[in-house]
């Protein structure tokens, strides 16, 4: 999962890269090749050029040009890259002997083999991109993706064997999800598909491992010492509660080992990570080591393990990976992964009732600042970034569905049955049993059957493909919980602002508000109001908090603007908001408190 970086988000650090439209013309065929072994080289050569040298060697087992191909996007992260924008110094030889070579496409090489039964390329590759998708580095440490480096046959199948050899200083580090192939750092993989989906650290950084459900679980940190003590000891404690209450959701665990790869930086201004099939990998502010955000995403990612790495919509089995791929179905893919997020921090003991409520209120306030929006548009919409703030709403909103999913079917089926259910029959058919992929027709269906029949055409019509608001009042409490609608009087600075690598940025002044009165333009970056950093996830808290009682008074503002400091004063002006806050409900029926247990602890009638 990923998206761009917000305070709140689990998806992965934005980079501003523009659309390429796929390729009009067929898609070429490569010569067939074969025994293809790839390198990369990080050591204390490249590492202060941040660059990583990547060859590969191949054997050619036919007539024609060999084509080869980077991939334009990394699954989980869904929008184009053109990772083949980061390629310099590309070369061909067959040993000593220099090969013609020329662009096909702009992600793709053609070289003509004259001859050659074996071909080495090497090039370059720029690791200055601090995106949980992209490769990155800095001194003694870097991070890549699959996608990033490893070329393609173009237009060949993509069930080819492959290895990877890994050369670095003797004395640094490389982890990774592949397999060892025997020889020191180099590793084999089966397909591309689990060849691109395996990233790699390589340097000095923290990593240990432990047994969890009785298979490995490894973490690697980045940098040295920034997750240690009794806050690894804790990050530990939790992935130890979370990880079997994942398995009973699935009745399975599909990897032999998993590894949660984590890089403090102190630039980010939040949380974000993206999965893998038997990893992820999360670049967090420091801020957040103690936040229950830092679980939570952490919980996310290995949902995906299951939900999306392995069970996925039907457009995206397989992976194409030179093109968009779009589908209406990212708010299951990603809305109802962070649904169960919630509910396995609530069902291992990580978080308790309260903060399930505190997670969940969080969404419907984003979803209620959000423009309407049915979930399949959102979920399509992503690819293009739209500006109007829906291109990520099928996360929160996604995850609101799956709430209230999970309480329809367990009401219809008087607890017996739940959104587990509906996961667990798809998982099995549409994955284990044969790898499709689930339709419309699968997702429905499970979910009816669950309900014991009961039909979903009417939710689907008006809250999934439609824009209507979502039903919590008539929901909600069949499942013991009801939104209380309060009016409140609170400070208002009058901006907008998102975190971005320079800090929190002004993106809009409301006219008439304390902050154009202050003199605040958009653009300009927020540092402290009073004694407050802005960039602390708990800032709005912490404001509304400290000058609810303070309306008139005169506040100082640090503001940074084309790199000066300015020093603002700021009144706080009070304004009216209408809050809806989430709450059990104190005269919920007994079923009504059954249904509610089934949610938060797993448990049946």
């Amino acid at each position: 999962m990923r998206s761009t970086f917000r305070w709140l988000s689990a998806g992965a650090l934005g980079l501003a890269i523009p659309f390429v439209a796929p390729r009009a013309q067929a898609v070429a065929q490569s010569a067939p090749i074969s025994g293809i072994r790839y390198d990369v080289t990080f050591d204390s050569r490249t590492a202060p050029a941040r660059t990583l040298r990547v060859g590969m060697t191949f054997d050619v087992g036919g007539p024609g040009m060999v084509l080869l191909s980077l991939p334009a996007w990394t699954p989980g992260a869904y929008e184009i890259s053109n990772f083949a924008r980061w390629v310099s110094n590309f070369s061909a030889a067959a040993g000593e002997k220099a090969l013609t070579w020329d662009k096909l496409d702009y992600d793709t090489w053609r070289i003509r083999p004259d001859g050659a039964k074996s071909i080495t390329v090497t090039f370059d590759y720029l690791a200055d991109s601090l995106d949980n998708a992209m490769t990155w580095s800095r001194g003694n440490f870097a991070f890549f993706n699959g996608t990033n480096v490893f070329l393609y046959p173009e237009g060949r199948p993509t069930d080819f064997t492959a290895t990877v050899t890994v050369k670095t200083e003797p004395s640094w580090l490389v982890t990774t999800g592949m397999k060892p192939a025997g020889a020191a750092r180099t590793y084999s993989a089966s397909n591309y598909h689990d060849l691109v989906d395996m990233p790699f650290f390589i340097g000095e950084y923290d990593v240990d491992s432990t047994q969890i459900v009785n298979k490995w679980v490894r973490m690697a940190s980045w940098p040295k010492g920034a997750l240690q003590g009794a806050n690894r000891t804790t990050f530990w404690d939790h992935q130890k509660k979370m990880i079997p209450a994942m398995g009973a959701v699935f009745n399975d665990i599909p990897w032999d080992n998993y590894t949660t790869f984590i890089v403090f930086d102190s630039t980010s201004g939040g949380g974000s990570a993206l999965e893998h099939q038997s990893s992820h990998l999360g670049i967090y502010t420091p801020l957040l080591v103690e936040s229950i955000l830092f679980p939570s995403i952490t919980a996310h990612e290995m949902i995906h393990a299951w939900n999306v790495k392995r069970l996925r919509p039907a457009d995206m089995v397989p992976y194409k990976y030179s093109q968009p791929e779009p589908t209406p179905w990212l708010w299951v893919s990603e809305g109802i992964t962070d649904y169960y997020s919630d509910v396995v921090l609530a069902r291992s003991g990580v978080t308790d009732t309260a903060g399930f409520l505190i997670l969940t209120q969080g969404k419907i306030e984003e979803t209620d600042a959000t423009p309407p929006v049915a979930l399949t548009d959102a979920s399509l919409s992503t690819w293009i970034h739209p500006t109007d703030g829906t291109g990520y709403i099928y996360y929160q909103k996604g995850s609101l569905a799956g709430l209230l999913l999970d309480i329809m079917i367990r009401d219809a089926s008087d607890n017996k049955k739940g959104l587990d259910d509906v996961f667990r029959e798809l998982y099995q058919t549409a994955y284990k049993q044969k790898w499709t992929g689930f339709t419309s027709e699968q997702w429905w269906g499970a979910v009816s059957r669950a309900a014991g029949g009961k039909s979903f055409d009417e939710f689907n019509a008006k809250y999934v493909d439609g824009r209507e608001p979502m039903p919590f009042a008539t929901v909600l409490p069949l499942g013991g919980f009801r939104l209380k609608v309060d009016t409140i009087r609170e400070p208002r600075l009058g901006v907008t602002s998102a975190p971005d690598s320079s800090g929190v940025r002004v993106a809009e002044v409301q006219p008439g508000s304390p902050a154009e009165a202050a003199g605040l333009r958009p653009g300009d970056y927020l540092d402290q109001v009073g004694d407050i950093a802005v960039r602390d996830p708990s800032f709005g808290e912490q404001f509304r908090n400290r000058y609810a009682k303070a309306e008139g008074t005169k506040v100082p503002v640090k503001v940074r603007r084309g790199g000066q400091s300015l020093d603002l004063q700021i009144e706080v002006r009070l304004a009216e908001r209408t809050e809806r806050r989430l709450m059990i409900d104190p005269a919920a029926s007994a079923k009504a408190v059954r249904i509610r247990n089934g949610i938060l602890k797993g448990v049946g009638t």
